[in-house]
């Protein structure tokens, strides 16, 4: 099985060793004059490589779906890998191998990560109090005139309190052209219909917010078989601080 997982960086990192499975790609590339070495670019062939201020990794995904020959497509982050250790360590040992992989797919059409809960408010509550709410109700517009057959699954994901998040995941191929057909239509039709001239850097990464919430849209919708697998950080995360500012988002939205 030819299996090919995009590492989306934006920097210098340290890489996998396996490098017939995992590919560093370097995103944004077409607004940088030099990439890393050993680093493929997102912006060659059929790419949306100057999108990347606005769509974060998904100039990523874009690029493998349009321009790679493969049995199966994943994407993950220079510093957020998958991984079947219980317990793993910062280390890129750990992270899923080619045979793993290919076995999760004898029963499996899809890997994705272990889903966060976030106990005290909803999806959609939790993307409102952190981003403007406009994009997410334009999404939900165009789900319901484009894709109506989703709309329910649309509002069953946003009343659940858990989501799969990071835009990571690995796919057989037949599931990723039916995913990136549906989802950069829509992401492409939602750029036509909103106004981001006011946002600073960090909200007109837009449609990359809105794409984390649609996979599962997908993943109801069609029900393809997925599994869940655990998230390997190589860098530390502060939990308690993580809760506490959530909770600080819900009684004090960013954004009204």
């Amino acid at each position: 099985m030819k299996i090919k997982v995009l590492v989306a960086a934006h920097k210098p990192y340290e890489m996998p060793n396996d490098n017939q499975v995992y590919i560093p790609i370097f995103v944004e590339s077409k607004l940088h004059s030099q990439i890393p070495e050993n680093y493929v670019s997102d912006g060659t062939g059929d790419n949306i490589s100057l999108k990347n201020p606005h769509f974060n990794e998904l100039t990523a995904l874009y690029w493998g779906w349009k321009n790679l020959d493969c049995d199966a497509l994943g994407l993950v982050h220079y510093r957020r890998y998958l991984t079947e250790n219980h317990i793993p360590r910062r280390n890129l040992n750990e992270i899923l191998t080619a045979q793993q992989i290919e076995n999760l797919f004898q029963n499996n059409d899809i890997i994705v990560p272990k889903k966060r809960h976030y106990y005290v408010e909803s999806n959609y509550e939790h993307y409102i109090h952190v981003h403007y709410p406009e994009p997410l109700k334009q999404a939900r517009r165009i789900i319901s005139q484009e894709y109506p057959a989703y709309l329910s699954a649309f509002d069953l994901v946003m009343h659940r309190k858990s989501a799969h998040m990071f835009n990571m995941f690995i796919m057989k191929r037949k599931p990723l052209n039916a995913y990136c057909t549906w989802l950069f239509d829509i992401l492409f039709k939602l750029e036509g219909c909103i106004d981001i001239t006011g946002y600073d850097k960090y909200e007109t990464r837009v449609f990359g917010f809105v794409s984390e919430v649609l996979l599962d849209v997908w993943l109801e919708k069609t029900k393809y078989v997925y599994v869940e697998e655990k998230v390997l950080y190589l860098e530390g995360q502060n939990y308690l601080k993580k809760g506490f500012e959530m909770l600080q988002r819900k009684f004090n939205p960013i954004h009204d």
